[in-house]
């Protein structure tokens, strides 16, 4: 079949040419219309009982992440002309278009209560601006007794205060987002020029439009710096220009193929799709290196252009099909998964990986067909001097040092199994950015003074319609808001409960000893005054349900990380609330978006183990299917294990946690580093049968005609993906690290313990009654007849 596919693609090859260039124009065009996605990546399935319980606090109360923040920690704001500025700045964004609301000193607005009406009404704190610093005291002073926003959106100790804006969740949900944060971002930015206030930027809209920046111009500068560090390490691999050009012709072409597939499958790039071209071209590459290699090869065995461009195809089509199908494995496992943004990126990555094989089998031999064939010049890398002293090496150690190799890989994995023992498993919300970017120093000012801006809800549902106006119900949650108020980690509750104190002491003259719970005689006027207040549907209109049945707790926390957030919520929180409301008939559910991240990031990891232990089981399956023999299946298998298990030691002992991003490694790079198994294997198999099945010779040629390749593609994968380091993600950093340092562990393994094994336990003895795949291809029977 090999042979007569050759045969049809050089003879056919100018046709090949021009249907694989109008397919190249067709993802072209469609590639001009990729989106980037600006939603909220969910991965917790729909009908899971938390995400349930977010949706519902949705639809009764909105959305609870969509408020960015401006804070401030400077006192000089207090003075008269600052303030001004101040105010200002708050009356620019308020007319900012996606802006719904600003809430802030300078727009605080107080509970006033008219008496002839038995209302409350809303009445400006700073009707103007006041025109003499005593008046702005006067007036600050007033602003600080108003219990209702203190740790809200004031620190009485520090003096720091916040800008809060509700944004338009259609607008924060589009391409809009980005112009909107950024004319916020500007804004802040001239205030703080002209004042010389420094200005601090927070809120889960900010840091997706940041995310978001930052991924675009990834998307870019990756792709750049994956064709230059690939097209260099080509050049100095077998100096030539045309070794260089052509291949990257190929992965261009993928390129164009990726973007316009994720356009056609109507995705949108995220931090991972965005991650494909860039990976494409690091995994493409090596089809090409192992072409280029068995060309020169056949040109200086045979001197036959046309024979040689054949033997690419007809000699290791199949090899490289195999090795391109187990790459592929480990991320077409991911669909199973069943989380949108793995199962995207798992489509588009596994078929273009596939894609790269059928156009680099086409266009390689195509295109050097209308060439003139390799000088000496060309092929002197077949003769390179370091590269067989180094395989050489390789050959003495595997042959008289067998024992020491054993040695190594098994002091190795103890190693390994003791740092995997270490690993920690956790996440943050805003996990990916290194320490010292602005946006974490940002995070940690709202933090230390705020507790933190990420949101988290608690819906409690009384058991019955008007159930919040009951003293006893309201006393039970005002119990659960002080001891949640008493954590440091969380921000103070707002509530109706905060409404209804509030109202008492506007009640009584804002006088600040009066801010609590009413008693018997207070709860009735001050419900009713609340229930007929000026807006729609009272003052607590987005704390409690039209029914009056259920209310809502609104919380800030700090971003703590899943570990302590687990225990937070499941060993602290959760018993309280047991014992709070136990004997009654109210139920209390805890949600909101930080919530669900985290249990996100738990379920992602778990999705991603089975993924990786579903990849195993194929590439065991493939392996079977190749040999037929259980034992060249655990042979092939363990030079692949081992450098996963020292990829999981590095994160144990070095304290890299396992997340999205670090789980996402060993699944990929098994996929990848498998392929070095199966070219040497098959090498191994057609060298028994070419050498009178002497395992030693066979293991030696195999090393010698095999390991520069090997080497070759491993240092292009290496250099590939450690470019991610340079990413301002720390989940895109690990990915390129990580599997990094796996694929380079892999090369050794496969060089030295895979041939060390066959050595040992190979008798090399062939059943005449057993025909295993990689018998099929066609040299083996080419070695027959020679014999």
């Amino acid at each position: 079949m090999w042979k007569l596919l050759a045969e049809s693609i050089l003879k056919f090859r100018l046709a090949l040419v021009v249907i694989i260039g109008i397919i190249t124009v067709f993802m072209g065009y469609h590639a001009q219309f990729i989106e980037m996605s600006y939603d909220l990546a969910s991965v917790v399935p729909e009908d899971d009982p938390e995400m349930i319980n977010l949706q519902t606090f949705k639809t009764l109360f909105g959305e609870d992440g969509n408020i960015m923040a401006i804070g401030v920690d400077d006192s000089s704001i207090y003075e008269l002309t600052n303030f001004g500025r101040y105010t200002a700045l708050a009356n620019e964004l308020k007319q900012l278009k996606g802006v719904s609301a600003v809430l802030g000193i300078p727009t605080l607005q107080k509970l006033e209560a008219d008496r002839a009406k038995k209302e409350f009404k809303l009445a400006p704190m700073f009707q103007d601006l006041p025109e003499s610093q005593e008046a702005l005291d006067s007036l600050l002073s007033a602003t600080m007794d108003l219990k209702f926003y203190s740790g809200q959106l004031i620190n009485n100790q520090s003096g720091a205060t916040l800008l809060l804006m509700t944004l338009d969740n259609e607008l924060i949900n589009s391409e809009k987002r980005n112009e909107l944060i950024a004319d916020i971002v500007l804004a802040g930015k001239q205030f703080e020029e002209v004042s010389g206030v420094k200005v601090h930027f927070a809120g889960l809209p900010y840091v997706r439009s940041s995310n978001m920046v930052t991924i675009k111009a990834e998307l870019n500068r990756f792709l750049i710096f994956s064709i230059i560090i690939t097209g260099i390490i080509l050049f100095l691999f077998f100096r030539s220009v045309k070794a260089v050009f052509f291949p990257l012709i190929v992965i261009g072409t993928m390129v164009i193929w990726t973007l316009g597939s994720v356009s056609l499958f109507g995705f949108k790039i995220t931090v991972l799709t965005g991650l494909i071209p860039s990976i494409i071209v690091v995994i493409g590459i090596p089809n090409s290196v192992y072409m280029l290699n068995m060309y020169h090869h056949e040109y200086a065995r045979t001197g036959n252009q046309m024979d040689a461009l054949a033997s690419i195809i007809r000699k290791i089509g199949i090899v490289t099909l195999i090795t391109n199908f187990t790459t592929a494995v480990g991320f077409f496992v991911l669909v199973v998964t069943d989380i949108k943004i793995l199962v995207e990126f798992g489509i588009v990555a596994g078929l273009n990986i596939m894609a790269t094989f059928v156009v680099s089998l086409i266009l390689i031999p195509t295109l050097y067909s209308f060439l003139n064939p390799p000088t000496v010049h060309n092929m002197k890398h077949l003769h390179f001097k370091f590269m067989s002293r180094f395989l050489n090496f390789l050959d003495h150690v595997v042959h008289n040092r067998r024992a020491w190799v054993f040695v190594a890989a098994i002091t190795l994995m103890l190693f390994a199994v003791l740092g995997v023992s270490k690993i920690k498993s956790v996440s943050y919300m805003v996990d990916d950015l290194p320490q010292d970017s602005p946006l974490i120093q940002d995070l940690n000012f709202f933090e230390a003074n705020f507790c933190g801006i990420m949101p988290l809800e608690i819906v409690v549902d009384t058991g019955s319609k008007k159930g919040v106006q009951n003293l006893k119900n309201l006393k039970r949650v005002e119990e659960l808001e002080i001891f949640l108020d008493s954590i440091s980690y969380i921000s103070q509750p707002v509530s109706l409960v905060s409404f209804v104190k509030a109202a008492r002491q506007s009640f009584y003259n804002q006088n600040p000893a009066f801010y609590g719970m009413p008693n018997s005689r207070d709860l009735g006027f001050i419900i009713s005054y609340l229930g007929s207040a000026s807006d729609e549907r009272g003052l607590s209109k987005n704390f409690v349900d039209s029914t009056n049945q259920k209310m809502r707790i609104s919380l800030k926390i700090a971003d703590i990380g899943s570990n302590k957030m687990d225990s937070l919520v499941n060993q602290v929180i959760r018993p309280k609330i047991a014992d709070i409301f136990e004997n009654s008939k109210m139920q209390v559910d805890i949600t909101g978006t930080t919530l669900l991240f985290i249990k996100g990031n738990k379920f992602l990891i778990q999705n991603l183990i089975s993924s990786m232990m579903i990849a195993f089981v194929v590439i065991a399956i493939i392996m079977a299917i190749l040999f037929r023999n259980f034992k060249m299946i655990i042979i092939s298998l363990i030079p692949n294990l081992i450098p996963l298990l020292i990829t999981g030691a590095i994160m144990g002992y070095f304290g890299i946690p396992l997340k999205p991003s670090t789980a996402l490694v060993f699944s990929i790079a098994f996929g990848i580093s498998v392929d070095d198994s199966i070219h040497f294997l098959a090498k191994y198999r057609q060298e028994l049968i070419n050498n009178n099945f002497n395992v030693s010779l066979a293991i030696s040629k195999s090393l010698r005609e095999t390991g520069s390749s090997m080497v070759y593609t491993s240092i292009i994968l290496f250099f590939g993906f450690v470019i991610f380091a340079a990413s301002d993600f720390g989940g895109t950093v690990a990915l390129g690290k990580l599997t990094s340092i796996t694929l380079l562990f892999a090369m050794i393994t496969n060089l030295t313990l895979l041939p060390a094994l066959l050595l040992q336990f190979d008798s090399g003895k062939r059943d005449k009654d057993a025909h295993p795949l990689i018998e099929e291809f066609p040299e083996f029977s080419e070695g027959v007849v020679n014999q």
